[in-house]
């Protein structure tokens, strides 16, 4: 091997190595830059999950103290990925989400609180949050029909690489913002990928607006939520259905 190594002018003292006091370290390729997530008067967010997805849950729960927050101040809604990694029940509950934030939007933070926060129980929390179903049941079995949610996955030929039923009611915003798993933050049609706190996401997305509102001075919780249904917080913000 060949090194390069230094010696003092009357060769008495052999330096094998040297350091540079000017070096300044170079950022990691694998490192990527923040997202500069542009500004609106009104912010538009969508988080973008499957229902049972553990880390969309994680996700969910750190998004509803902003949405309780800004909810007034921005456009802030829950979206459903195309597939679906868990079944039935998940395309079920994408479809009950669904038609509860389009015809019963005012109820749908209490219901989602119940279910992401507690044990996924969906008819324990319909009861608490005072959903009307039979409004919700007819909602439900006109999306299906018109997108062939359940058709489709009797149909296993038309499963996402013969693995995964689809689920195409959103198939158009999961297109356009190239969504690829959940869970996936779209802010001002911006993907931004950040720590699951509610903090994190108050942060983000008070950076969207043109005038923060007053709401972006008040603090919330630092810490990641849990994975998977329930309370408590996480160590970790890194995984993905997808």
């Amino acid at each position: 091997n060949t090194y390069t190594s230094y010696v003092t002018k009357d060769g008495k003292l052999l330096f094998v190595s040297a350091i540079d006091l000017t070096y300044k370290p170079k950022k990691p390729q694998n490192q990527a830059e923040p997202t500069e997530i542009p500004k609106r008067e009104k912010p538009d967010v969508k988080l973008f999950v499957m229902s049972y997805c553990p880390y969309g849950l994680q996700a969910e729960k750190a998004f509803l103290p902003v949405y309780k927050l800004l909810k007034d101040k921005t456009d802030m809604t829950v979206n459903f990925v195309s597939y679906a990694m868990h079944g039935k029940k998940e395309l079920d509950e994408n479809l009950r989400q669904y038609c509860i934030q389009l015809e019963q939007g005012d109820k749908y933070y209490d219901y989602l609180s119940c279910f992401a926060g507690g044990s996924g129980n969906y008819s324990k929390c319909l009861e608490e949050a005072k959903i009307d179903k039979t409004k919700l049941n007819s909602c439900v079995e006109r999306v299906d029909k018109e997108y062939n949610i359940t058709e489709m996955y009797k149909d296993r030929s038309t499963w996402a690489s013969g693995r995964f039923p689809l689920f195409n009611v959103e198939a158009d915003l999961n297109t356009k913002y190239g969504v690829r798993g959940s869970p996936t933050l779209v802010i001002n049609d911006k993907v931004v990928s950040i720590n699951r706190s509610p903090e994190a996401y108050k942060e983000a997305i008070c950076s969207a607006f043109t005038s923060p509102p007053e709401e972006c001075k008040q603090n919330l919780s630092e810490s990641a939520a849990s994975p998977g249904f329930g309370g408590g917080v996480g160590s970790s913000s890194g995984g993905s259905c997808g």
